[in-house]
């Protein structure tokens, strides 16, 4: 996994990550915790077997220092691409209505004995949308500059 990204203008500090194994998954899962999405900006590329999300996430690996400068919180728009795509299916989303906005709670990988296996994204209100792959290969890179969170909140869960 690498974090060595810049901004296309040369700013560093963009992310540009790469999970090949179940224990690379958690850290693209933790960063991408809370992102939100049209379900417009999800894009299954069957031919190229790729299924790609343009989020935007909230930067919690900023949060620490945001909160030491007493500065603004962030969110950065990303692209999270799922490579090697047999299938996918979308559970308890409605896809016909082009307006609904989707966040992400979690990425889950479950392996078959051959390597193959299923990522799972879980969404809040119970949707969730699942690829079907022949090897884990998930991608997480920053495609903009960062811009303030509109509330200006970090995003909570209660327990």
């Amino acid at each position: 996994m690498t974090r060595d990204a810049k901004f296309e203008d040369g700013g560093e500090g963009a992310i540009a990550l790469r999970a090949e194994t179940r224990d690379d998954l958690p850290v693209i899962a933790a960063l991408v915790q809370d992102a939100v999405l049209p379900i417009t900006e999800i894009a299954w590329e069957a031919k190229s077997r790729r299924l790609a999300l343009l989020i935007n996430r909230f930067r919690w690996e900023d949060k620490a220092q945001a909160e030491a400068e007493k500065r603004p919180y962030e969110r950065v728009r990303s692209l999270l691409v799922i490579s090697d795509v047999t299938h996918v299916a979308s559970m308890g989303i409605d896809r016909s209505d082009r307006d609904v906005v989707l966040s992400i709670l979690d990425i889950t990988f479950e392996e078959t004995e051959d390597g193959a296996g299923r990522v799972t994204l879980t969404l809040a209100g119970d949707g969730a949308l699942a690829a079907d792959v022949e090897c884990l290969d998930v991608d997480l890179r920053d495609v903009e500059r960062p811009y303030r969170a509109p509330s200006g909140k970090v995003p909570h869960h209660p327990e």
